[in-house]
C-alpha cells in the first residue's frame, strides 16, 4: 500500500479531478480517498476581540513588580475514604 499526498482544487463544477501518477500500468487498484477542506488563515485577534477590556494589559502590566506573590501555608492534606 502506498500513500499520497496531494492538495488540489474543486472546480465550479464540483467535481475534483486527480492526475496521480502511480507508476503501475494495466493492473486494477483500490483507491481510498480521505479530504478535509482547507481553512484560510485568520487575522490574530486583538485582546478586545477577545472579551479584554480596552486597555486592561496596559494597566494591570507589572502590577506587582514590587509586590512578588507568596503561597501562604497550605495546611494539611485531609484523608479522605475512597469511592466505590
Amino acid at each position: 500500500m502506498q500513500s499520497i499526498k496531494v492538495r488540489s482544487r474543486v472546480g465550479a463544477d464540483g467535481m475534483l479531478h486527480l492526475q496521480i501518477p502511480s507508476g503501475i500500468k494495466d493492473t486494477d487498484l483500490e483507491v481510498i480517498v480521505i479530504f478535509q477542506p482547507i481553512v484560510p488563515a485568520t487575522e490574530a485577534k486583538t485582546p478586545g476581540n477577545l472579551g479584554w477590556s480596552p486597555g486592561f494589559f496596559e494597566r494591570t502590566f507589572g502590577c506587582f513588580r514590587d509586590e512578588p506573590l507568596a503561597r501562604g501555608e497550605q495546611g494539611e492534606f485531609e484523608e479522605r475514604e475512597e469511592l466505590l
